[in-house]
C-alpha cells in the first residue's frame, strides 16, 4: 500500500462502455471532486478483458489504494475479481446499459454525480460469489433469464417493453432442462424445466429489474430465486413487478438463502455471470467468499450530493 500520506488512485475506463461525455468533461469531474492534497490520481484506459486485468494487476503491485472502474457491470467484473482479497478498494463510475451493482448501492447513474458521491463515499467489505472457478458480484442465471440479461443488456433503450421484448424473442429459442440442487448439503430439490434459476449476490440484474429486492451484500449468503415453466403466462403478465421490486410477492416465485449448492443440469449450457454469457457443464457449485471485496459506496446519510461540488464537477 502506499504511504499513510498519499492516498493513490487509478482511473480506469472502458471506453466503449456507452460513456455519453468527453474525457474532458470526466476529468474536469474528477479534478474537482479528487484532485485534492494527499491524493495522487492516475488514468488508464481499458482495451479489452484482458487489457483490464493486466492493468490490475500491475496496479496491485504498486500498491494503490482505489481503482475507480468507468464501465458496466462487465467491467466491474472482470476488475473486481482481481482485488477479491486484495487491500485495494473498487469504486464504480456506472456508464454502462444495466448498472445492477452501482443501482444495488445507489450510486449516481450520471457520471459528474457519481464522481462527486464516491469523493465522499465509505469503504465497504461485501461478499463475492463463486459459480465453478467464476466470481461473480452481482448475479448469475442458468435458465431463460441467462438469454434474456443477455438479450437485454443489447437493447438501445430501457424499460418494461425491451425487457419483454427481449423475452419472447429469447423463449422461442430456450431449451428448458431439468434441475437438481443440493442446498447446504441439508436440502435437496428437484426443480422440473424451471424458467428462472437465478443466484443473487446484489438485488437486481440492472436497467432497475430487481430480481432478489431482499439480497444483502454483506450478509455471508447468496439468494436463489426459481420460477416454473408452466408459470409463463403470470410472470410475462407481472414483468412489472421486476422494476417496483415486488416480484417475491409472486406465489409462483421461490427463494431460498443458502452459502453453498450443487446444481445438476441435464447438459452443459451457457450461463449469465454478471451480464456475460459463458458456457458452463452440466453439473456446477456454487459458493460464496464472505467480506471478500472493498468497495468504495455512497454514505447512506449523503445522498444528495452539495450543490457546489456538483457544478463544480460540471464545470459551471
Amino acid at each position: 500500500m502506499s504511504t499513510e500520506s498519499t492516498r493513490r488512485i487509478l482511473v480506469l475506463a472502458n471506453p466503449r462502455s456507452g460513456l455519453r461525455w468527453s474525457f474532458t468533461h470526466f476529468r474536469r469531474a474528477m479534478d474537482a471532486a479528487w484532485d485534492l492534497p494527499g491524493n495522487e490520481v492516475a488514468y488508464q484506459f481499458s482495451q479489452s478483458i484482458e487489457d483490464s486485468v493486466a492493468k490490475v494487476r500491475r496496479a496491485v503491485e504498486r500498491g494503490v489504494d482505489t481503482i475507480l472502474v468507468v464501465g458496466g457491470d462487465g467491467t466491474v467484473n472482470s476488475v473486481g475479481r482481481e482485488l477479491i482479497g486484495t487491500p485495494v478498494t473498487l469504486g464504480i463510475i456506472p456508464t454502462g446499459s444495466g448498472n445492477g451493482f452501482a443501482r444495488h448501492f445507489g450510486t449516481p447513474l450520471s457520471p459528474p454525480r457519481a464522481v462527486a458521491a464516491l469523493a465522499r463515499g465509505e469503504v465497504r467489505s461485501i461478499d463475492v460469489g463463486v459459480v465453478g472457478e467464476s466470481p461473480f458480484l452481482v448475479t448469475c442465471s442458468m435458465a431463460w433469464e441467462a438469454a434474456i440479461a443477455d438479450a437485454f443488456e443489447k437493447a438501445p433503450i430501457r424499460g418494461i417493453l425491451p425487457y419483454i421484448f427481449a423475452g419472447m424473442q429469447e423463449l422461442f429459442e430456450y431449451d428448458p432442462q431439468d434441475f437438481k440442487v443440493t442446498l447446504d448439503s441439508k436440502k435437496t430439490i428437484e426443480l422440473a424445466r424451471p424458467l428462472l434459476f437465478t443466484i443473487a449476490n446484489l438485488s437486481q440484474y440492472g436497467g432497475g429489474a430487481k430480481i432478489a429486492p431482499q439480497a444483502r451484500a454483506d450478509d455471508g449468503y447468496l439468494e436463489l430465486v426459481v420460477a416454473r415453466r408452466q408459470d409463463i403466462a403470470k410472470l410475462i403478465a407481472n414483468v412489472g413487478r421486476l422494476f417496483d421490486g415486488s416480484i417475491q410477492r409472486l406465489p409462483e416465485v421461490v427463494s431460498h438463502r443458502f452459502q453453498v449448492m450443487q446444481v445438476q443440469r441435464d447438459h452443459h449450457a451457457p450461463i449469465q455471470i454478471d451480464g456475460e454469457l459463458v458456457d458452463a457443464p452440466a453439473d456446477i457449485r456454487v459458493g460464496i467468499l464472505p467480506d471478500k471485496l472493498k468497495v468504495l459506496v455512497p454514505q447512506q446519510r449523503l445522498r444528495r450530493i452539495p450543490k457546489g461540488l456538483l457544478r463544480r464537477a460540471k464545470g459551471s
